[in-house]
């Protein structure tokens, strides 16, 4: 996507994608965003074309300080607006004394998110002040943010619950900010616990009550925070909160994917920069790295499976249209179709992923064996789904009616010696044939599969020197239902690089050596055809 394409028509001041990745959204449990952490995910929210990104709290920590300090002068923001988070002055003092007010103005920011207490119980209890000294801490902090340039934001936390406790103390607060100058009144589900029907009922109350501009926070306890999200633009809200990927305390916040593409192409409600909605798998993806989480495989729109198809009933239906099961284009999004391939599949299934593959089967009978072969391997314990170059190579196989090898196994063995102080010694042999040439080969390795694989590359890389490019990044073993203990049959999946793309590979046996040296033949045979060799055996 070109910049000129995303500076066309950014949407109006009318509707806001608020995002808090980088402060709500680092209270997960495993997230410890680092100050260059936090500049690079702000990079891709702007690339995506958020309208606000809530940075952090600066003067609570001295990274989020340093990362307000940083991103003014190293990032020049195209579409968001930095955001920073503070809490309202303290009960009884003076605000412009207040040190963490201050801190707020001293950032830079231009915009500023003032938490409040909206939950009586919670005044009384956790600030330990009078419902009037609340409402003039938020109306106080409130002004003296505007009276310093700053466009201001509040977060009524615990807003609902609060209001099913004390409906007018709830609403008193909603009025004490927006009579004050706050632009968005933020209604916050923090305990997470509310459902759509009724999250929708109480933003419509609050909106005619009060009149505020109003927004929504959603925590996913209930798992419904984008349904929630949604019922409160169904109220009247025109302000979501949301983090990348749904990343926040305890099970997360409402995810801003599936939120900005329900608002694009299920409400048609233009909320992002012309073209910037094809690029949300790639940033979905390119944040998790960030925050060194796997990109959840499920997750709707933007996960590798959310336009995956297994069924034969389905993929037979997809053969004559797309739509038929799916809810959307995929390419909408910047995701795209996978067939599966998988016991379960029938003929249709094989002729999309032949076709997806690049293989055009026209052949009834050959599919016909295809569906055959691939049935009697899962029943041995194979799973294609998840090893699409073994697939390919199976598919390869049998289009050409001959195994397609660059190299044959004659035989392989592998020796693991225990030494008296606990260390232990790994070595195997390998004896293969490549190029018509008898190739013996050994290697060490800090287990034996580790010492197949250099055993194997030893032998290869002199006749087949594009080896030397790959690189195992993967590897993981499946004990299959069946048999017990150390007689099960072991399943292993192995994913394999070489620094363009990423392929996985099989094998099954009884022993989880043999296991992988099926998948390791798999991938180093996958690997040379994809570096333009032909198979010469």
């Amino acid at each position: 996507m070109t910049t000129d394409a995303l500076d066309r028509q950014v949407p109006s001041d009318g509707f806001h994608v608020f995002d808090t990745t980088l402060r709500d959204g680092a209270q997960r449990e495993g997230i410890n965003l680092t100050v260059a952490d936090k500049l690079t995910i702000a990079r891709h929210l702007d690339d995506f074309g958020v309208g606000f990104i809530e940075g952090g709290w600066p003067g609570a920590n001295p990274r989020d300080t340093e990362f307000f300090q940083r991103a003014r002068t190293e990032i020049a923001f195209r579409h968001a607006q930095l955001v920073a988070f503070g809490a309202t002055r303290k009960a009884g003092a003076d605000v412009a004394a207040d040190p963490q007010v201050r801190a707020l103005i001293d950032s830079g920011a231009p915009v500023v998110t003032i938490v409040a207490k909206s939950h009586d119980r919670h005044v009384e209890l956790a600030l330990r002040t009078t419902l009037e000294e609340n409402l003039a801490m938020v109306r106080d902090t409130v002004a003296h943010l505007r009276a310093h340039g700053r466009r201001v934001f509040v977060d009524c936390e615990h807003f609902f619950d609060g209001y099913a406790a004390n409906p007018g103390y709830a609403l008193d607060v909603v009025r004490a900010a927006h009579e004050a100058g706050a632009d968005v009144v933020v209604l916050c589900d923090t305990n997470g616990g509310m459902l759509p029907a009724r999250v929708q009922a109480v933003v419509r109350t609050v909106l005619a009550d009060t009149g505020a501009r109003l927004g929504i926070h959603a925590q996913d306890d209930t798992g419904c925070a984008v349904a929630n999200t949604l019922a409160a633009v169904d109220g009247g809200a025109t302000h979501v909160q949301c983090t990348a990927n749904g990343y926040g305390e305890r099970v997360g916040n409402a995810n801003l994917f599936p939120v900005v593409a329900a608002l694009e192409l299920k409400y048609d409600r233009r909320v992002l920069p012309a073209g910037a909605l094809t690029e949300m798998t790639r940033i979905s993806h390119a944040i998790a790295e960030v925050v060194n989480l796997t990109p959840d495989t499920h997750q709707p729109y933007v996960g590798v499976s959310a336009f995956a198809h297994k069924g034969g009933l389905h993929a037979s239906a997809i053969k004559v249209d797309p739509d038929l099961y799916q809810h959307i284009d995929p390419e909408r999004v910047g995701n795209s179709m996978r067939m599966l391939v998988s016991d379960m599949a029938g003929r249709a299934s094989i002729e999309l992923k032949g076709k997806e593959l690049g293989y055009d089967l026209a052949d009834r009978d050959l599919v016909g064996r295809i569906v055959e072969r691939v049935k009697e391997r899962e029943l041995a314990g194979f799973t294609y789904e998840a090893a699409d170059a073994s697939f390919e190579l199976l598919l390869r196989d049998e289009v050409n009616g001959r195994p397609q090898r660059f190299f044959r196994l004659e035989s392989w063995r592998t020796i693991t010696d225990q030494r008296p102080d606990g260390s232990m010694e790994n070595e195997a042999t390998v004896r293969i044939w490549a190029k018509g040439e008898r190739v013996l080969a050994s290697g060490e390795g800090n287990g034996p599969v580790n010492a197949l694989d250099r055993a194997l590359r030893t032998g290869l890389e002199r006749t087949f020197p594009e080896l030397a490019r790959l690189q195992l990044v993967d590897y993981k073993v499946r004990i299959l239902a069946g048999r017990h203990g150390t007689q099960s049959t072991t399943r292993v999946l192995i994913t394999t690089s070489d620094g363009a793309a990423e392929w996985s590979t099989v094998g099954v046996a009884d022993n989880v050596i043999a296991a992988s040296w099926q998948a390791l033949d798999d991938a180093y045979t996958y690997g040379l055809l994809r570096a333009g060799l032909r198979p010469t055996d």
